[in-house]
């Protein structure tokens, strides 16, 4: 099944690094339409709409004050694509948020599922990483909030970022499945365990193979699930990968990349994603970004094979 819910995709552009440990990730966007995505995904047949950048606060690159970085300005940006991925789900298009670093993730799965909830869709969140992002500003030394948005979907954080909605949590931590997790900081696995996060990390992934770790991620997806993607472009190997922020080695190759994607299309029921933690100032001649491009037209229903 490979038919899409939505043929019209709405790109939305936050440029901004302001929740991350290094600069560069506000380029993102601009490296993405570069590499030809909006090419790539008419070429599978959707209308595109181009909503250019967000326009929010810059990088004070501030050190954290009780425990977060930047704070204010990760509230802003979170508001900011909230509103503008509710806006294209409620005008029936498959919003895409180019990001930025991933502590857009809070307002953009706040939006999605706040949609769900008013559809009576159950959501299911595929977060495709290398890390957990479930740290809270207590476990973390860095204070970058990049390293919380799961967390702070799940109801633990900051108030201004769990209740961006107007109600905590926004998901509960059975909607989420994490698949490519290799790093994860000691407090924060105590927290996950806690709070029983579904994780297909690296080493249960070589176990078993990709084939059947998603087709466990994926179980229970019907007709009444709405499938969130967020994609943070760490979760590749760095070999493959180069472009982002923190790179963790021992990730997905190129084929098993590919088939998680074409897994996820074959369901038919993508509605929305993010493209997060494209860094261009890391990358080599935007490959990384070329080949975001390359997964994410898997991800409409490019298949590899001479399939039907």
């Amino acid at each position: 099944m490979t038919s899409h819910l939505h043929r019209t995709v709405a790109l939305i552009g936050a440029p901004t690094d302001v929740g991350a440990g290094a600069r560069g990730a506000s380029m993102g966007p601009e490296a993405l339409r570069v590499a030809g995505l909006i090419e790539a995904l008419r070429g599978r047949g959707l209308d595109v709409l181009d909503r250019g950048n967000l326009v929010g606060p810059s990088n004070p690159w501030l050190p954290p004050v009780d425990g977060y970085r930047h704070l204010d300005e990760v509230v802003a940006w979170n508001r900011l694509v909230m509103g503008a991925v509710h806006d294209e789900l409620e005008s029936g298009r498959l919003p895409i948020l180019l990001g930025g670093d991933h502590c857009l993730g809070v307002g953009s799965i706040t939006a999605v599922a706040r949609w769900c909830r008013v559809l009576g869709k159950n959501l299911r969140v595929l977060w495709l990483d290398a890390h957990a992002d479930f740290n809270t500003h207590e476990v973390t030394p860095s204070g970058n909030i990049h390293g919380m948005p799961v967390a702070c979907l799940c109801g633990i954080g900051p108030q201004a970022l769990t209740h961006l909605g107007g109600s905590a949590p926004a998901i509960t931590p059975d909607v989420l499945r994490q698949i490519g997790i290799r790093s994860v900081d000691q407090g924060e696995k105590r927290l996950v365990k806690q709070h029983n996060v579904d994780i297909y990390d690296m080493r249960y992934i070589d176990e078993i193979g990709i084939k059947r770790a998603m087709e466990e991620a994926l179980e229970g997806v019907d007709e009444h699930t709405h499938l969130h993607v967020s994609f943070d472009v760490d979760f590749l190997d760095p070999a493959i990968a180069p472009g982002v922020g923190t790179t963790v080695p021992g990730g997905p190759n190129y084929r098993e990349a590919q088939l998680v994607m074409e897994m996820i299309a074959d369901t038919g029921r993508l509605g929305s994603l993010d493209i997060v933690e494209l860094n261009p100032a890391f990358d080599d001649h935007n490959r990384t970004a070329i080949l975001a491009v390359d997964l994410v037209e898997s991800l409409f229903g490019k298949s590899t094979l001479m399939r039907e």
